[in-house]
């Protein structure tokens, strides 16, 4: 094994775990049914957000409630980022298969009282109770893929799930725009019925969990710190998610939830300190090497806005392409992304972890900064090349990381840190998704002498009638401006990532060593 085990010292000081980690349960031939289940159970959770939003007008249309149905999608998130680090906790403290079946459970609840919804505000609700199972399919999914396969072979699996997360973003608009235009809309949620039972009935035979190494005399429950841990993500992602749309950033809603979520925040921080069995453990930020993957995987998040967010728009207002090119444009990345997360072994079982992570954000970092010097307007071919090659170096930075990590922590402590890993890439994902807005808003407004936002000029270049070609031309370069501008973002994202693992990533990870059953 090229990652040997370390001393405390280089492992990061107090919180170090053991040098040997528990036995890989399962074997082989048990593999394959729980394996499916996995793969069913991430496609549940990988294929919401694209196949609702594809069905937005349709709903809009029968239940209304056009001025919130944004909360469709931020409910959804809120519920999952939150609950990330209770069900890792929880997964550590009554084992995998719990949580997991609940979590599918909770999924399906909340997709059969979506498809029974009879307004926009019920709708809303429920989507929240499927983001409550999403965020334990998430976490879990991650941590139960660790625990089948040793490290020389977990590159496997999660290659799969990769594939999972790319075949569902280039297929769920597909989907719902079928069903939402020749059946119902609320067949978006009923189709998650047999699916997800299919996944329960998997996991509920095959899944079979080790036993544990040090069992523990009372199990405590920090419920005080997953209230706190919950309030405070509601308060900053409720105050990321409308500043800025709902109300201005420095208004006195916006500094109202940014303070009310730093005072939790200082709340939990307290709690969580007190607790015998915190939610989030002080050794997730001790050890540097988890600190330096939460810090380097929350600069992805915030990174990976620039193109699923900004890339549509861009293909569509600047190239002049409809909304399903644009959506091909965007999911090349997700063709390569899969492919060298599934060769990345091949590089860090020869260079090291953090040596294959700064290769791949390197390449990223690169570019991005590219994206700016595309010409205007442009063919579609060149952006779409840029994305295949950046989901190339996304697949090398990502993989190593999430399995470098989960590799340096013994099974009762694997959940608990690849929830922290996920709480992270979500926070990024929501921070960016309002700074890079604003950063987009704040371009228009300086090229254009206005109040404008990039949707509503987006719209404005879907209906070019009432337009001369003039005026088109400068609304398309203003587009471009914004777009470059976010891409500029995206890059000094990456250069956090790299400079995180540069200054506090250990040179080689205190890989636990492995036994088999």
């Amino acid at each position: 094994m090229t990652e040997p085990s370390t001393t405390p010292a280089e492992a990061g000081g107090p919180g170090t775990p053991p040098t040997t980690a528990p036995p890989t349960p399962g074997t082989a031939a048990r593999r394959g049914p729980v394996v499916a289940a996995l793969m069913l159970g991430m496609g549940l959770a990988a294929i919401d957000g694209t196949i609702v939003s594809t069905a937005v007008p349709q709903i809009v249309g029968d239940l209304g409630g056009l001025a919130v149905f944004s909360w469709l999608f931020s409910g959804y998130l809120l519920a999952v980022t939150v609950t990330l680090p209770v069900y890792g906790k929880l997964s550590d403290t009554f084992g995998r298969k719990p949580v997991l079946i609940a979590g599918i459970v909770l999924f399906l609840i909340g997709s059969l009282l979506c498809a029974a919804a009879w307004s926009m505000a019920s709708l809303i609700a429920f989507r929240v109770v499927q983001g409550l199972g999403g965020g334990a399919l998430q976490g879990t999914v991650q941590t139960i893929a660790a625990d089948l396969y040793p490290l020389k072979e977990r590159p496997k699996i999660q290659a799969r799930l990769s594939s999972v997360w790319a075949a569902s973003s280039v297929a769920g608009p597909a989907v719902g725009g079928l069903l939402a235009g020749y059946a119902d809309w609320r067949w978006i949620f009923l189709i998650n019925l047999p699916i997800g039972l299919v996944a329960l009935w998997l996991v509920t035979r095959h899944l079979i969990e080790p036993q544990r190494t040090t069992p523990r005399e009372k199990t405590r429950i920090d419920w005080a710190g997953a209230l706190a841990v919950f309030a405070t993500g509601a308060v900053l992602i409720t105050a990321l998610v409308q500043g800025g749309v709902a109300w201005p950033w420095l208004s006195a809603p916006s500094l109202g939830l940014l303070g009310g979520a730093a005072a939790l925040g200082a709340l939990t921080v307290v709690i969580e300190r007190r607790a015998a069995e915190p939610i989030i453990p002080g050794w997730v930020w001790r050890r540097r090497t988890i600190a330096a993957v939460n810090l380097s995987l929350g600069a992805l998040g915030l990174l990976m806005v620039a193109p699923t967010v900004f890339l549509p728009t861009y293909a569509q207002s600047v190239l002049g392409l409809g909304p399903i090119a644009a959506g091909f444009v965007l999911s090349s990345w997700t063709l390569s992304w899969p492919v060298t997360a599934a060769l990345s072994n091949r590089v860090y079982n020869r260079i090291g972890f953090r040596a294959t992570a700064i290769l791949g954000i390197s390449g990223a970092l690169l570019l991005l900064l590219a994206f700016p010097f595309l010409p205007f307007p442009g063919e579609p071919w060149q952006p779409a090349l840029l994305m295949l090659l950046l989901g190339g170096t996304l697949g090398l930075f990502q993989l190593p990381l999430i399995v470098g990590v989960q590799s340096t922590v013994p099974y009762e402590e694997r959940g608990t840190t690849t929830a922290s890993v996920l709480f992270c890439r979500q926070i990024g994902q929501t921070v960016g998704a309002a700074l890079f807005g604003a950063v987009a808003n704040g371009v228009l407004a300086a090229r254009l002498g206005g109040g404008t936002d990039l949707d509503t000029l987006a719209r404005a270049l879907d209906a070019p009638a009432s337009l001369t070609a003039e005026t088109m031309d400068h609304l398309r370069r203003a587009v471009d401006a914004a777009v470059d501008y976010v891409y500029l973002g995206a890059a000094g994202a990456a250069a956090l990532a790299l400079l995180a693992l540069l200054t506090l990533a250990p040179r080689r990870f205190p890989v636990l060593e492995e036994t088999n059953d």
